[in-house]
């Protein structure tokens, strides 16, 4: 149990529900209304989804492992590197997860002959170990980054998927409406994962303010204040609603999806408002790890909308 909570399987399971309901509620619908047979196969998308997990699981690790002094001032009943799991052992474990997840990736940019895919899959444990020893403890910079990794898990799906399908097919898929819509509604929700991850990780930060001011860390609550993050919190929940409100209102497909408006109001307004309030009125580590608790329970909230998206195509 030591290891599943050292990978933080929780949000692993996340990760795989958000790609799981992107291929098979979102992208396969709108192939398959423009009579398009998918080109990646099942396996190949459960790979896609592997390599995601073991880097993301490699990253929560070796983030873990750098963060002990800090988890030990802020959460100390919650270290599990050096207590239930030997340093050594989890910074093995970091290197089987890395491993295993960039030669999985590989053989995706083999198969599908895209060197950026190579790329990416080489430059993640790079990024996510320079994220835990330097970026986390900077002001902004860190928070950016698990923000835009997080968007980049909804793009590789449909990504990957066209990759396959441009090769199947030729270069002219990429020039198909069912192309252009599946692009158009991936970046909603990836700009949805992106907005909402910052404001999580944004909350984070004001929970671990302590643990990171003895680390020595110029996080945004130790270099502008938690009044001045509150107030950012606020702003970005208020620029959140208002795009996604008026995307309601401008697009009539999206007011044609089955019980939207009262999703869009119960499941993700009213949570973003709570989180908002919740935050600005939070005066310790307890009340913020709260706010942050229903941020995360809003970020699924998201995800799950698919399943309405899905039904209207």
């Amino acid at each position: 149990m030591a290891y599943l909570r050292l990978i933080r399987y929780k949000n692993l399971l996340i990760i795989a529900l958000f790609q799981i309901l992107l291929r098979y509620w979102l992208i396969l619908p709108i192939l398959e209304r423009h009579s398009i047979a998918p080109a990646l196969s099942h396996l190949q998308f459960a790979l896609v989804v592997l390599a995601t997990l073991m880097l993301a699981a490699a990253g929560n690790v070796i983030n873990d492992y750098f963060d002990i002094r800090i988890d030990t001032i802020n959460r100390p009943d919650k270290v599990i590197i050096g207590r239930a799991i030997e340093r050594r052992s989890a910074l093995m474990l970091h290197v089987i997860l890395t491993l295993t997840g960039v030669f999985v990736g590989l053989y995706i940019a083999f198969a599908f002959r895209k060197e950026s895919y190579a790329l990416l899959f080489i430059g993640v444990p790079f990024l996510l170990w320079y994220y835990s020893t330097y970026f986390k403890r900077q002001m902004l910079s860190g928070n950016i980054i698990v923000a835009l990794l997080t968007a980049l898990v909804a793009y590789l799906v449909v990504s990957v998927e066209f990759a396959a399908l441009e090769m199947q097919t030729g270069r002219q898929i990429i020039e198909t409406e069912a192309c252009s819509r599946a692009w158009f509604y991936t970046t909603g929700f990836a700009a949805f994962a992106f907005i909402s991850t910052l404001l999580r990780e944004i909350i984070k930060d004001m929970e671990d303010t302590r643990g990171d001011r003895e680390a020595g860390c110029r996080t945004m609550p130790i270099e502008i204040g938690a009044t001045n993050c509150k107030i950012i919190v606020t702003l970005l929940t208020a620029f959140m609603l208002i795009v996604l409100w008026t995307s309601f209102g401008m697009f009539s497909w999206l007011q044609r999806v089955p019980y939207a408006a009262p999703y869009f109001a119960l499941m993700l307004t009213m949570p973003s408002i709570y989180v908002a309030y919740a935050t600005f009125k939070a005066q310790d580590a307890r009340q913020f790890h709260h706010a942050s608790s229903v941020c995360k329970l809003m970020m699924l909230f998201g995800i799950l909308f698919i399943l309405l998206l899905g039904s209207s195509i």
